[in-house]
Order: C-alpha cells, then structure tokens, then sequence
C-alpha cells in the first residue's frame, strides 16, 4: 500500500495491488474524482513512477523533469530549453505503432514567423494560436484551422469585499452594461462564443436559461439607482459624495486584455461608470498572497480573469466560501450559503440528473450574485497544415490521437 498525506487528507487511502493497478478508497463522495486524478479537470493530481522519483526529497531538480518517462505514443530523446523539444515514436505504444516516427516541438517566439513557416510548408501545427493571428490565418492557404471548445472563460472578475462591488446590483450593472456580442466580435475576431455563465454550453450541465448574453442599458441604469448610484455631472453616476468608478486590472503583456478593457470603459461608460484600466505583469497578478500577488492579496477592484478548467463541470474551486484567497483560488471573495449548500450537491453526488440540476442552480446564482461577468467562452485556435492528416483535437488533450497523426 501506498499512502501521501496530502492526498490521503482529501480523499482516503491508495492502494497498489499489482504493479498496473491503483485503487483509490475514498473518504467521501466526490463525483468529479475520475477527471480531477485521472485526466483534466479543475485542479488535477497526476500519477508520477514511484521507483524513478520515490527517493527524491525535492522533485524541481531531477533529470526527469528534463527526460520524462510515461506511456504515450512518442518518447521524449532530447529537450534543448528555448529551443525544441524531440520526440521519436515508441513502438511499444498500447494501441499501435504511430504514424510518424519523429516530432519536433520548437520553440519560435514570433506568431508571424509560425503563420509563413506554415505557409511554406515548414512546419505542421501551430500549437494554441493567439485570437490576434486568425485573421492572418484565414488568409494563409494550404492550412486547416480547428476551432476547438473547451471549458473555460474570460470575465469580469470583481472583489466583493471592495467598494462598491461588494453590492450585487452594481456587479449586475456592470455585467448589463457590456455588449457581449461585440466584444466577442472585436477581440476576439470572432473565434470565442459569447458568455452566459461560466460553463460553456457544449458541456453536459449547461443551462440555456441561467444568465445572458445581451445588454440591456435600461436593466443596468435601473440597478444603479436601486443602488443609490444616480445621475451627475456628465451623466456619470455618484452617490452624493464619490463618482462611481472601477478600477480594472488586466495582464500587461496582454494586447487583447488592454484592447478589450478600452472597448469595456466605453460601452460602460453609457451606463455611467467611470473605468480607469491598471496594468500589470501576469507574474504578479498570480502570484501567491505571500508575494503580494494582486489576485490573492486582494489589491484590486476588478480584473479581466481568464480561467480554464478540464471536463467536468466542477467549478468549486471557484466559488466555495471555503475557498476563498488567499486559502484558495476563489479570488472574487464571493461566498454565499446557497451557493455553497449547491455545489455541495453537485460534488456528493454520481447521478447525472441529480448533479445536472445542482449544476443549473449553481449558474442561475451566478447570474444573480454576479461575483464575475462572464464575456466569452475562448475556443482553442488550432491550425495545421493540410499535409497532416488524422489530427482530430479536443478541448482538453489536443494530442490525445497522436499516434493516428500521419504525413
């Protein structure tokens, strides 16, 4: 038997029987278990090879980190950092030998230079293509573009433990008062599909009739008022004694964030909201509480979040009371008892009617308690060369059939 703390902590105990089994005992129900520790999900476990790593103290400094071993269709024979990464086919793969006896990941720093190697048939997938570089793509010949879906968001993230967003009606306002539709249209050239709530409605526990997509400025300028924000001077909203104002941060390496918080302060701004857009390097955005990140020390107001998850809908990470930064990722701060008793029931439970029901409450909460505005579900930008064939991506492992890929 095999036993680790941290996981023996959250879901029971391991055991190993023969050396191609591992049996997981539980101390709970957890329904998104299989995606969470055996493939892609919200925040994923993975199963490393005890006998080559068992013995290490530190796992960040170890040759397998550089050369790793696993059970893929392609071996990994050498990795130069900035440069490439070669791989040769392992012939011993479970379901057949690959199609290609060799692939060469590089590493080229220009989108520009992708899209005319592409063009000259010198290179064969561009791997996650930028929303910025499609239009280019569909002008490039001999390329095939997969736009693939998967589970993820962009939005309007607030701190409802900051003035004035710890106000729903004024989350609400804000979420009203951007025009989906053209941002999605604008930004994203069209490649992202406009938001409802945060689980994109190719995925099974999708509900069509929590939230929405259009604005309404009537719906928006109403809230305000409810709230105490009222007309002034330039039709901007104060409440007697401050104009009302968000401060909106945004990745600074990110051209579509700045573009898209510029296109946001103006639709906003017909609602009476004043928007003053704060920049700043992705690495102290995230960065954990200890570092100060701004995210997890909470030294913000707003910020254009992007978040992207695996196949089960378990967005719990997000949203508990029990989660919130900088314990957990729940960064927003938002912590409600409904959303909380919900997600409770969607996470004990198998039955798919059951959890799919749960997954409904939990969007119309959203809709209604607005700790995020969510402006669009991104899809994966996939372009190939049409000299490759057999490359049929997903959302969650676009290499998941590489070993059918062929030249």
């Amino acid at each position: 038997r095999l036993e680790i703390p941290a996981l023996t902590t959250l879901h029971g105990r391991l055991d190993i029987p023969d050396a191609y089994t591992v049996l997981v005992h539980l101390r709970n129900p957890f329904a998104p278990f299989v995606h969470t520790f055996f493939a892609h999900s919200d925040v994923p476990y993975g199963i490393l090879p005890e006998h080559i790593l068992g013995h290490y103290s530190d796992l960040n400094r170890v040759a397998f980190n550089s050369q790793p071993i696993g059970t893929g269709p392609y071996k990994v024979v050498r990795w130069l950092r900035g440069d490439r990464i070669e791989y040769v086919a392992n012939d011993h793969y479970f379901l057949g030998r690959p199609g290609l006896r060799r692939i060469v990941v590089r590493f080229v720093p220009s989108e520009g230079t992708i899209v005319n190697q592409l063009r000259a048939h010198e290179a064969d997938w561009f791997i996650d293509a930028t929303q910025r570089v499609y239009p280019e793509l569909l002008k490039t010949p001999d390329i095939a573009i997969h736009l693939v879906s998967f589970n993820a968001y962009n939005a309007i993230m607030f701190n409802t433990q900051r003035p004035p967003f710890g106000d729903p009606r004024v989350r609400r306002a804000v979420a009203l008062g951007i025009d989906k539709r053209t941002l999605t249209k604008e930004k994203a050239f069209g490649t992202a599909l406009a938001a409802t709530e945060d689980l994109p409605s190719f995925i099974w526990a999708f509900d069509p009739t929590a939230g929405t997509y259009a604005r309404d400025l009537s719906r928006s300028r109403a809230l305000l008022d409810a709230a105490g924000w009222h007309v002034g001077p330039g039709g901007m909203r104060t409440n007697g004694r401050e104009p009302l104002t968000m401060q909106l941060a945004y990745r600074s390496e990110s051209v579509t964030d700045r573009e898209l918080g510029v296109l946001i302060a103006q639709m906003l701004r017909d609602a009476g909201i004043g928007v003053h857009l704060k920049a700043y390097v992705t690495a102290l955005l995230y960065a954990p509480a200890s570092a100060n990140g701004i995210l997890a020390s909470g030294h913000y107001q707003a910020v254009l979040q992007t978040w992207a998850a695996g196949a089960d809908p378990d967005d719990s990470s997000q949203l508990l009371c029990g989660e919130r930064a900088p314990r957990g990722n729940n960064w927003s701060r938002y912590c409600s008892s409904a959303m909380d008793a919900a997600q409770k029931v969607a996470l004990e439970n198998y039955d798919r009617a059951t959890r799919v029901r749960a997954y409904s409450a939990i969007q119309h909460l959203l809709a209604v308690d607005a700790p995020l505005a969510y402006i669009w579900w991104p899809r994966l930008i996939e372009p190939v060369n049409v000299d490759l064939h057999g490359f049929r991506p997903n959302g969650y492992v676009n290499t998941w059939n590489a070993w059918q890929w062929s030249i």
